[in-house]
């Protein structure tokens, strides 16, 4: 008896995706509940575990587009002790084996994955992935990857968000010293009431709640001709991950405390991590953080995530010379980026709204007390 290996529903709108990796190789014996292969969507990468135990036949490889409800492969029921033997007796004489010996483990299956550059794998999957079931195809001096539905999916709203939106992009930069002398005083009492570290973002989120709290016009969004007002503060954060930029969000941030955001960030890095990221956990933003600092970046113009009209950058912290009080001093500086949709967001709402970020940051205390 065979059971049909199906690409299941993954998520509202989402009607195909790619196969970029099969964890298990065709004749492999799979459990119930083994993960058989990683399905990458233009939302999220999921994992497609087995229903049943037996032997896995491939139908598509990795990969292939394939479309919610697809055949994929086969789990033949029953034959999960003759599938091992193959490879064993194989070895020793490969000119004496009997036809119906290699046939237990056919060679000829994962031949349609090189036949032409569409079926190769994502280029953002990790290359020991890639390796396993997809050869890159080698064309000279280069290597042409598919792009993954994910990078496909950022591509087209990028260019979406330069073409539809208006982007400006105002600057400013925030002294550190504060939220850094805070950090350094109260992390190891933070830690061990909490269980995890105190970072900067969330100090950035708490401020970016307060300025959309005191500029209410850059919490909007346009949907066809209707200007949207909302009233609820989910604040999308940027993640790097090997499959593409992702913004997962953080549900309303106002009524969360430092530890309760801390807490939200390290458990949607993890997810990233590993792949779990699901559509639910990136809906619904009302504004962006990016931390390009991450990387060295000291400034950059970050682009809006439609369709919120606004995006704060964050930047590498450096030491430069200011002047404090009428003398120069040595402080930790961040430039700060805000860009934002000027069809909606006036350039007095903008600066004002960088502005209370600013100083949110460099007094922490108002975030305490919500001045």
């Amino acid at each position: 008896m065979s059971l049909e290996v199906k690409i299941p529903a993954v998520g509202e709108s989402v009607t195909s995706g790619m196969i970029s990796a099969w964890l298990k190789n065709d004749g492999d014996t799979v459990a119930s509940g083994d993960a058989l292969l990683t399905l990458e969507t233009d939302k999220v990468s999921t994992e497609i575990t087995a229903d049943a135990g037996g032997v896995l036949r491939i139908k598509a490889p990795a990969g292939a587009d394939v479309k919610i409800g697809e055949v994929v492969g086969t789990i033949e029921e029953g034959g999960a002790s003759a599938a091992p033997a193959a490879p064993k007796s194989a070895a020793p004489e490969p000119a004496a084996e009997a036809p119906a010996k290699k046939a237990a483990k056919p060679e000829p299956a994962p031949a349609p994955v090189v036949q032409t550059p569409a079926a190769v794998a994502a280029a953002n999957e990790p290359l020991a992935v890639i390796s396993e079931n997809v050869a890159p195809v080698a064309e000279g001096r280069m290597t042409r990857k598919r792009l993954s539905p994910l990078r496909r999916k950022i591509a087209a709203q990028l260019v979406m968000a330069q073409h539809t939106a208006a982007i400006l992009t105002t600057f400013n930069e925030a002294d550190m010293s504060a939220v850094m002398t805070l950090r350094k005083a109260m992390g190891e009492d933070f830690l061990k009431q909490h269980g995890i570290k105190l970072g900067f973002m969330s100090f950035f989120i708490k401020a970016v709640v307060a300025a959309l709290k005191a500029v209410p016009q850059v919490n909007v969004r346009v949907e066809g001709e209707d200007l949207v007002q909302n009233h609820f503060y989910d604040i999308g954060v940027a993640v790097g991950t090997e499959r593409g930029l992702m913004v997962p969000v953080i549900r309303d941030a106002h009524r969360k405390s430092f530890a309760e955001i801390e807490r939200d960030l390290v458990a949607f890095a993890g997810k990233a991590r590993d792949g779990k990221i699901g559509a639910d956990d990136l809906a619904g933003g009302v504004f962006t953080i990016s931390n390009g600092g991450t990387y060295g970046s000291l400034l950059s113009t970050p682009i809006l995530n439609p369709p919120q009209s606004g995006i704060l950058g964050m930047h590498k912290i450096q030491e430069r010379p200011v002047v404090v009080d009428g003398a120069i001093a040595v402080r930790p500086m961040m430039y700060l980026a805000m860009s934002y949709d000027h069809r909606v967001v006036d350039g007095r709402e903008a600066v004002t709204f960088l502005v209370r970020v600013k100083e949110a940051i460099e007094q922490p205390s108002r975030l305490l007390l919500e001045v």
